[in-house]
């Protein structure tokens, strides 16, 4: 076993070496711009882009014509949240988010607020998870967007986003999905779901940093952001990264002919590694066990000086909030319960394909005895 371990992949992902074969030939004797397509070395980096693009929709059983290539989930987020508000503004100026969104979307909605939109953070319970009724509940006549994320970044859980997908479709609102989360771990089929804009990121699938995707269904309209040439079907300008998108290609194709066997690995690693803390007095779950992402656990460790457990495991990659949150307390465990976010440290465990077993049982003794360290006041604060 090599240490240190990293247990950090809802943060970022290793890239697959698989991936990193795919995508060299891009760096090298194929670097044509897709663009260009007058000469030989355009048409190669094309095929390649639409490979790419078939394989991104494959995973999702989606139309390919549905893919535009953008620069990760926080772009893909900015772009359907803010192209469907301008697109449908003479319709309503009313949106609808949960408070425990990713930031790439609660920042977007507050932008948004700010040229004139009426937003509602709902928030969900306990659980992490919204009632629908209650979704449906702060639905208005001038509603015209909604997004809700498919997979929470920090606590794992699995929003029921064919309930509230159905309850935006009977309305014609415009229902959006944050799936970073989700991408490999979950059955997502967009020819069922009634979903209009979905966002998709490379980095969290083991692919590269710096390319996503944005699903936009045929029919809905949203305006582009970005402006300078009108690619990607005229929604996101720019030079297409061919390299990167050979990537997410590849890291999806992966993942599509995989997923069926690494779930339940990923699945049995977490739930060994909970069964090994579970009986901790002061640990505390965050987040519906059941439906939660197979890989994700998140807990409470309510003990004076917690927070100095996690400076301690030198030998472990893990983290106590989202990857952009670090250092605050997190606004996720806040809107569940706001007197348990305080009342320790927040801890978050996420495995991943390049993990095993002898690496589960290394982290629960070294976080148990770091545990018993901090309760007998051993560790500096």
């Amino acid at each position: 076993m090599k240490l240190p371990i990293y247990l950090d992949n809802a943060a970022t992902t290793p890239v697959d070496p698989r991936v990193v074969e795919a995508m060299l030939p891009y760096l090298s004797e194929h670097f044509g711009n897709p663009a260009s397509g007058t000469h030989v070395f355009g048409r190669a980096a094309r095929r390649a882009v639409e490979q790419a693009r078939a394989e991104v929709a494959a995973l999702l059983n989606a139309d390919p014509a549905g893919i535009v290539f953008t620069s990760g989930a926080t772009e893909s987020n900015n772009l359907a949240l803010k192209g469907a508000a301008a697109a449908n503004a003479e319709r309503g100026r009313h949106l609808l988010t949960l408070s425990t969104e990713h930031k790439a979307v609660i920042d977007t909605m507050h932008e948004l607020e700010r040229r004139g939109f009426d937003v509602t953070f709902l928030a969900p319970g306990k659980s992490g998870l919204v009632d629908p009724e209650k979704f449906r509940a702060a639905l208005r006549p001038d509603t015209i967007a909604a997004s809700v994320m498919l997979v929470n970044n920090e606590i794992g859980v699995i929003q029921d986003i064919a309930a509230l997908g159905a309850l935006c479709r009977e309305r014609g609102i415009v229902f959006h999905v944050d799936a970073a989360q989700a991408t490999g771990k979950l059955e997502i089929d967009l020819a069922a779901l009634p979903v209009d804009l979905m966002s998709l990121t490379a980095h969290k699938t083991y692919g590269p940093k710096g390319i996503g995707a944005l699903y936009v269904r045929r029919g809905v309209k949203i305006e582009e952001q970005m402006h300078g040439g009108r690619h990607e079907h005229g929604i996101r300008s720019g030079t297409l990264a061919t390299h990167q998108i050979a990537g997410i290609g590849a890291a999806f194709r992966i993942a599509r002919e995989e997923m069926a066997g690494e779930v339940p690995r990923m699945r049995h690693l977490r739930d060994r590694l909970w069964a090994g803390l579970r009986d901790i007095p002061e640990l505390t779950l965050n987040g519906d066990m059941t439906k939660r992402v197979a890989n994700n656990l998140n807990f409470t460790l309510a003990l004076p000086g917690s927070e100095a457990v996690l400076s301690a495991l030198t030998d472990i990659a893990i983290s106590s909030t989202a990857a952009c949150d670090s250092g605050s307390v997190s606004h996720v465990l806040s809107a569940l319960d706001p007197e348990n976010a305080r009342a320790g440290a927040a801890l978050r465990i996420t495995v991943g394909r390049f993990n095993t077993r002898q690496e589960i049982d290394y982290t629960v003794q070294h976080l148990r005895d770091k545990i018993e360290d901090c309760r007998a006041g051993r560790l500096a604060a």
